[in-house]
């Protein structure tokens, strides 16, 4: 039935934020149109967290080694913008994108989805 998830960012500097997708974070990409990219991204799973306040939508890159990642990123020449906190349900960390936008990525310590079969 569904053949993948389409990530949106929204960003005050796109044209600075795609050269970082493809430049620091190394993700292949089609070219739309007229410079539009299109990011392949890695396997991706959803969770359903309840709140009380608006409902809301975030986007978090997983690592496997969150430290090993942050120091290739940083030799790419990415900010990190949030330092490594241990979190219950794993590692915590982000960078910012040109834009001024921050992008988690985690390290997790609970099961994951990835490895499932449709």
């Amino acid at each position: 039935m569904f053949i993948g998830a389409h990530v949106i960012f929204y960003t005050r500097d796109a044209e600075a934020d795609r050269t970082f997708l493809k430049d620091v974070l190394g993700f292949a990409h089609v070219d739309a149109g007229d410079g539009w990219l299109v990011f392949r991204l890695p396997p991706a799973e959803a969770a359903v967290h309840p709140t009380t306040l608006e409902p809301r939508q975030e986007v978090y890159l997983m690592c496997e080694d969150l430290g090993r990642t942050l120091t290739a990123l940083e030799d790419r020449g990415a900010e990190i913008s949030r330092a490594v906190t241990e979190q219950p349900w794993g590692l915590l960390a982000a960078v910012r994108l040109p834009s001024g936008t921050e992008l988690p990525l985690y390290e997790p310590r609970h099961p994951t989805a990835l490895g499932l079969s449709p």
